[in-house]
């Protein structure tokens, strides 16, 4: 009968609530640091450090591009470690194999082709917003993540800080 239908089938929904907790949060895995993901950062004069702060805090930052030397000079100074490039294609062609992600914080007009090519060498990419400027740029990068297997985040919510998992 539908009575018994619904007594069944309220208690099988009340049986499983009891036995899966409901706001059951994941336990943070532990990282070896052989497994922390080797990030570079493209343009860290102005926006970049503050980007870089998130991954930094569980990752390694292991190269550095800017084109303008005086204003990146901070960013640069955080990472004393990584390497430092003026030119984002030289430091993919020479930190290619080193590097896992690639955080983009450069002008707008440039996140396409930095980004395209992070893709093209098999990097995953985090973008500051817009990612791109035009659908057809959009469409370009949708198809070069999916041919390249390769993962985007862009970061839309200001004043929030990403970090990669």
């Amino acid at each position: 009968t539908r009575r018994q239908f619904i007594y069944y089938s309220a208690l099988a929904a009340s049986a499983t609530a009891l036995t899966t907790p409901l706001f059951a949060r994941p336990k943070p895995r532990r990282v070896s640091p052989n497994e922390k993901l080797n990030v570079a950062g493209v343009g860290v004069g102005i926006r970049g450090p503050a980007i870089l702060v998130g991954a930094a805090a569980t990752e390694n930052i292991v190269a550095l591009c800017d084109v303008d030397e005086e204003r990146s000079a901070h960013g640069f100074a955080q990472y004393p470690n990584a390497k430092k490039y003026k030119d984002y294609r030289k430091m993919f062609d020479a930190e290619g194999k080193n590097i896992d992600a690639v955080m983009i914080a450069t002008p707008d007009h440039m996140h396409t082709p930095v980004a395209l090519l992070a893709m093209q060498h098999g990097k995953h990419v985090y973008c500051e917003k817009p990612l791109t400027r035009t659908a057809w740029e959009a469409q370009l990068l949708a198809d070069a993540a999916l041919k390249y297997k390769v993962a985007t985040q862009v970061l839309t919510m200001p004043g929030r800080r990403p970090h990669l998992t």
